[in-house]
């Protein structure tokens, strides 16, 4: 993890949409996704994964009662998609370093984001948001 940001890139597309911080806003994330990135002809797979761990992140993490997130996705000249998802609550960052202590149904997606994911992080701000970004390396 790094939590800083990655060096900036020219982006080719970009694509921003503020969701509701529900599961059903989640959910809407994943399927804004998947559609963008068929309309871009992209592969969906891991991006659709990193892109469902990250907003379901700031649904369960990241939500402030009558605030939203948003998701940003963005393929830059250089071959990298960007997803990022900026959540209302920059005081609860996203800490990783391995396994959760006791057996868990949750607490498994970032592992998942740092396995499918080239590079991730944190960036904080603007206050009191932070957002949590993933890249994929879209030509090795």
């Amino acid at each position: 993890m790094n939590r800083g940001t990655a060096a900036p890139r020219t982006p080719l597309h970009q694509f921003t949409v503020p969701l509701s911080a529900t599961r059903r806003g989640a959910r809407l994330a994943r399927l804004l996704a998947t559609e963008q990135l068929e309309s871009w002809e992209l592969p969906l797979d891991p991006a659709r994964l990193v892109v469902a761990e990250l907003a379901t992140n700031a649904v369960v993490h990241g939500r402030v009662p009558g605030r939203g997130f948003r998701l940003t996705l963005t393929v830059t000249v250089d071959g990298v998609l960007r997803v990022e998802v900026t959540d209302p609550r920059g005081e609860s960052a996203p800490v990783t370093g391995g396994v959760p202590p006791e057996p868990a149904e949750s607490g498994y997606g970032l592992l998942l984001v740092e396995e499918s994911a080239d590079r991730w992080g944190v960036v904080p701000g603007p206050f009191p948001c932070k957002t949590v970004w993933a890249e994929l390396e879209l030509v090795r």
